[in-house]
């Protein structure tokens, strides 16, 4: 018979607690007035900083930045990984000739996840796959040292709003995660409440997801 009197007990699993430091960019070039912008009371051709975009006038601008999202995120990989800072209309431009936007007539259609993680891999030497991952996976991929690019309703700025009508429809970037939650740049947040490092509990994501990502790490680091 062992005796186990002495036999220390196994320590707790430690809280999971990963924190990806990226730079955080909003889809407008002033962060501090995109809830102005979201709001309606400012339009996006006022934006004082929108030649910085790339873009030719700033009618192109206001019509672009509702689309941004995803180079949002994409600008905010590239500065954590590379350390650059491309222009988000150039981004944009490269996006479309690699077909993750189409034309639609006067609208657009994309971002369109498989085409812009091809673009991501051969432009930017960056390991990129668009797959479809639970709630689970996606703090898997985060506490793995990967960035996750998540189809969320734009209303995941407030977690504790009403339910959405749908899931999906805009990007943010998954930078963290413990037990209890999830955290976001959201290139749509408001100032000081839901732009970097957004809390946003595991409990109320499944409201947002659409379980559709795109899973972004430094050359291979993620397998096929």
């Amino acid at each position: 018979m062992v005796d186990r009197g002495d036999a220390r007990p196994e320590a707790p699993a430690r809280p999971v607690r990963v924190v990806h430091e990226v730079p955080y960019r909003a889809q407008w070039e002033s962060a501090e007035l995109v809830r102005e912008i979201v709001d309606g009371r400012l339009d996006a051709s006022a934006d004082p900083r929108w030649g910085q975009s790339g873009a030719a006038t700033a009618e192109e601008y206001a019509w672009w930045s509702w689309r941004l999202c995803g180079v949002a995120c994409l600008r905010m990989a590239l500065a954590h990984w590379w350390g650059v800072n491309p222009a988000a209309m150039a981004l944009a431009e490269e996006c479309l000739a690699a077909g993750a936007y189409l034309r639609d007539g006067d609208g657009l259609r994309g971002l369109i996840h498989a085409p812009f993680a091809g673009y991501v891999e051969r432009r930017w030497g960056l390991a990129a796959r668009a797959r479809e991952l639970t709630p689970e996976e996606v703090s898997a991929e985060v506490v793995g040292g990967r960035l996750v690019m998540l189809s969320v309703h734009p209303s995941i700025r407030e977690p504790y709003g009403p339910e959405p009508v749908r899931r999906g429809g805009h990007l943010v970037l998954a930078v963290g995660a413990t037990d209890t939650a999830l955290l976001v740049h959201n290139p749509s947040g408001f100032p000081g409440e839901s732009q970097a490092f957004a809390r946003v509990p595991w409990r109320s994501f499944g409201r947002f997801y659409a379980g559709r990502a795109i899973v972004l790490g430094p050359p291979g680091a993620l397998s096929t």
